[in-house]
């Protein structure tokens, strides 16, 4: 059993990279079946660890009634599928998009943009650094006293190629260009980073090909 698994699980894959080839009906069965697979275990992870413990087992318990709202809220979406009725799910999707909008904005504050304010509250030069290089003179010591520096003045040009009240022209237009310089390397890294983690998948995938399915099968 264990060799007929993981030669589906081989098979799927090899059909899944049948597509860098071209669009082929072998590409289009794994993919309907990956989908179909992940759809109902989404749909019964959340109907197990969402649906029973949050609203059902509450609701049939006689703890909170007021879960009766969210309940018909949840049936209202099924009207989507009606042509007459199909208005009546605007009113729950609005309140999840609405829900989730204020929750992702807290989040998003608290999470990340009030962490990333403080991380750039910094001293231009920091004591520590410069004292360092003063006791073990190196040039690594001597370019770590710069650090600060350069990042404040990235900052800088970061923050005024967003402010648009005064036009970037002359020597200003020199520091919003500095801050679009900036603001492409960044995306750049991220990007890259992003490749990077795909390419790790691939390389991990074609090691389950060529090392464990084959060893499974030898």
């Amino acid at each position: 059993m264990e060799f007929f698994w993981i030669s589906i699980a081989g098979l799927c894959t090899v059909a899944i990279l049948s597509f860098l080839y071209s669009d082929n009906p072998l590409y289009k069965v794994a993919e309907h079946f990956f989908v179909g697979i992940a759809a109902g275990y989404v749909v019964c992870a959340e109907f197990y660890n969402v649906f029973l413990p949050n609203l059902w087992r509450p609701l049939t318990s006689g703890s909170d009634y007021w879960l009766i709202i969210p309940l018909i809220l949840g049936i209202a979406l099924f009207t989507r599928f009606s042509d007459e009725l199909g208005w009546i799910s605007r009113w729950p999707m609005s309140v999840i998009i609405g829900t989730y909008s204020g929750l992702a904005v807290i989040g998003f504050a608290s999470g990340d943009m009030v962490l990333q304010v403080q991380a750039s509250l910094i001293p231009v030069f920091e004591p520590a650094t410069i004292s360092t290089f003063s006791s073990e003179p190196s040039v690594l010591n001597f370019l770590q006293i710069f650090r600060n520096p350069l990042f404040t003045l990235g900052l800088i040009c970061v923050l005024f190629y967003f402010f648009f009240s005064v036009e970037h022209k002359g020597g200003l237009r020199h520091i919003a260009t500095t801050g679009t310089t900036l603001l492409m390397i960044g995306f750049g890294a991220g990007y890259g980073y992003t490749v990077m983690t795909r390419i790790a998948l691939l390389f991990d995938r074609f090691y389950f090909l060529f090392v464990e399915w084959l060893k499974i099968a030898a």
